[in-house]
């Protein structure tokens, strides 16, 4: 293990290129360590599970959906403890690194606000047209479903080809997540940040290196748009001092998007 005030951001993006992402043992731990799973959670861009009621839900705009309006704030209420979640592996190092990242372009969030407060939403990495999914939180019910729904959808409009989850959980799993061997993930990544779809990679594309002799792609990395999704509705307006920040289109659109691409 090793002690950071915070990772170097080429450092980070680096890890990421090569399917490696750092987490800490507790909120409270002030060191970090890197992961590479042996099996990997994805969430393909076409297979979002639009349940009936989730549909409702988006399709009221109950939510005021914003995305990069309040990502230190997203980072922090993922980090904070839950009765379903007594501890997280978000510490002040990780906080830190991220905060750096989003400054930087590399890092988004998705904020759900209810009643003026923020309930919910997530946040993540991006690298070319791959984004890897960090956390995410609810607060309210059903924020982080869409939250999640609002992102596959703004990734779909985006032309990002893959969306990363890293582990797959029952929450996950039931709005589409998929869990694949780490090989035939870093075969996927790899096919992206090249350019490629990471798609059907046929038998045995899950060995990278040695036989396929496939490598790390080199940057610069052709990149999604963050915000192609809001020429699709009347995007809201922009939270007042956040010069990245953007509204989401209205839920309809975000409804229809995922229905004809799921």
């Amino acid at each position: 293990m090793k002690h950071f005030e915070s990772i170097d951001p080429a450092l980070l993006l680096s890890a990421y290129a090569q399917g490696i992402f750092p987490m800490a043992d507790g909120a409270d731990d002030p060191s970090v360590h890197w992961v590479e799973p042996r099996l990997r959670a994805i969430l393909p861009l076409d297979g979002f599970h639009l349940s009936r009621s989730l549909k409702k839900v988006i399709v009221s705009d109950r939510f005021r959906i914003t995305t990069d309006a309040a990502f230190a704030d997203m980072v922090a209420l993922c980090a904070e403890p839950a009765d379903d979640r007594p501890t997280t592996w978000i510490n002040p190092v990780i906080r830190a690194s991220y905060d750096r990242l989003f400054q930087l372009g590399h890092a988004h969030s998705v904020e759900c606000w209810l009643d003026g407060e923020l309930a919910g939403g997530l946040y993540g990495v991006t690298l070319g047209r791959a984004f890897f999914g960090e956390s995410m939180v609810s607060r309210a019910r059903d924020a982080s479903k869409v939250a999640l729904a609002h992102l596959v959808a703004r990734l779909i409009a985006g032309g990002w080809k893959l969306l990363d989850c890293q582990f797959i959980t029952p929450h996950l799993a039931s709005l589409g997540a998929i869990e694949i061997r780490q090989a035939d993930y870093l075969a996927r990544l790899y096919s992206v940040l090249a350019g490629g779809d990471g798609g059907a990679l046929g038998a045995g594309a899950g060995t990278v290196g040695g036989a396929t002799g496939v490598s790390v792609p080199s940057p610069p990395f052709v990149a999604g748009d963050w915000r192609a999704l809001d020429a699709l509705g009347a995007a809201t307006p922009p939270v007042l001092g956040a010069d990245r920040a953007t509204g989401s289109p209205p839920g309809y659109v975000i409804a229809q998007l995922l229905t004809k691409t799921s």
